[in-house]
């Protein structure tokens, strides 16, 4: 990406809203709320909106249904560089920063860590956004996920592109 860029500043719900209630859910109009800056260095690369049936009793999204779209979408950076088959090998880290609620709106952002000899990392960082109250963005979760390449019998192999 060049120098040209201009940054994307939106309106975030303070995470300190009101006692039991979820960010992405409070009012379109609340006064002065802080900016959230999207990443611009990482790419969009999934977006999808959960369903009740990923979610618990209390109307959150099941972690494990959004490790699951992490691992989706962390695959999309390295997909382009592994040259086949690949597998996720490792979740070095994994942040649950606030619940995911049925109907948010939820985008995932990527972007390329290492690349070593038969794996691929990537950062990964997910954003909900209220579908009601939209253009209001909060950050929910972020992983560090690890991918190697892998040959027809399942065996690591080396990554055949490396980046321009």
């Amino acid at each position: 990406m060049g120098d040209n860029l201009t940054k994307l500043t939106l309106p975030i719900v303070p995470m300190s809203a009101t006692p039991g209630s979820h960010p992405s859910t409070n009012s379109p109009d609340t006064p002065s709320l802080p900016a959230l800056q999207l990443p611009l260095d990482e790419e969009l690369v999934l977006k999808v909106i959960p369903m009740p049936r990923d979610c618990n009793q209390n109307g959150d999204i099941f972690g494990g249904w959004v490790m699951a779209q992490v691992d989706l979408a962390g695959a999309v950076i390295p997909a382009r560089y592994a040259g086949g088959r690949m597998a996720t090998v490792a979740v070095n880290e994994f942040i649950f920063k606030q619940p995911v609620r049925v109907g948010d709106i939820l985008s995932f952002y990527s972007k390329l860590v290492r690349i070593g000899r038969t794996s691929i990392t990537v950062k990964v960082e997910v954003y909900a956004e209220n579908f009601r109250a939209q253009g209001k963005y909060t950050k929910v979760t972020e992983a560090s996920v690890t991918y190697v390449a892998i040959d027809e019998n399942g065996k690591p192999r080396p990554v055949p592109r490396l980046p321009e």
